[in-house]
C-alpha cells in the first residue's frame, strides 16, 4: 500500500504543471476619462444630470436632482491623493414637485342589453331521516416473545 501512495505521488508531482505568470495589462501611469449624462423627463418629472472627469489622481465631478420635495440638491466633488474626497453640497428650493396631471377617464354609458331568462328547475334531495351508523374499532398489535 505504501508503494501505491508513493508511486501516485509522484504521478501527480510528474503531472502537475508549473504556474504561468500572468501577463499583466498595460498600465497607464496618467488615467483620464470624462463622462457626462442628463435626464429631462416631463412625462415622470424625472431630472437629474451628472458629470465627471479624472486625470491622473484628481477626479473632479458633480451630480443634480430634484428631490421628492420639489427642491434640486447640487453635489460638486473633487477627489485626489492629498485631500481625499470632498462634497459641497448646494440645496435650492424650485417649488413643489412637478408631476404630470393624469388624464379624465372618459365614462361610456352603453345601454343595458334585454336579456330573458330562463326559470331554474329546482330539484330538491332526499333527506335521511337518521345518520349512518359506523363502528370503528382501535387496538394495538398483539406480540409474543419465544424462546
Amino acid at each position: 500500500m505504501y508503494k501505491f501512495i508513493c508511486l501516485v505521488a509522484c504521478l501527480a508531482v510528474a503531472s502537475a504543471q508549473v504556474l504561468r505568470q500572468a501577463a499583466d495589462d498595460e498600465y497607464d501611469p496618467n488615467p483620464s476619462y470624462s463622462f457626462s449624462y442628463d435626464v429631462q423627463d416631463p412625462v415622470t418629472g424625472d431630472v437629474k444630470s451628472q458629470s465627471e472627469s479624472r486625470q491622473g489622481d484628481s477626479v473632479q465631478g458633480s451630480y443634480t436632482l430634484v428631490e421628492a420635495d420639489g427642491s434640486r440638491r447640487i453635489v460638486e466633488y473633487n477627489a485626489d491623493a492629498a485631500n481625499g474626497f470632498n462634497a459641497v453640497v448646494h440645496k435650492e428650493a424650485l417649488g413643489a414637485a412637478r408631476v404630470a396631471a393624469p388624464k379624465p377617464v372618459q365614462i361610456v354609458a352603453r345601454a343595458p342589453i334585454p336579456v330573458a331568462r330562463a326559470p331554474i328547475a329546482l330539484a330538491r334531495a332526499p333527506i335521511a331521516s337518521a345518520p349512518a351508523l359506523v363502528h370503528s374499532s382501535f387496538s394495538a398489535p398483539y406480540a409474543t416473545y419465544a424462546f
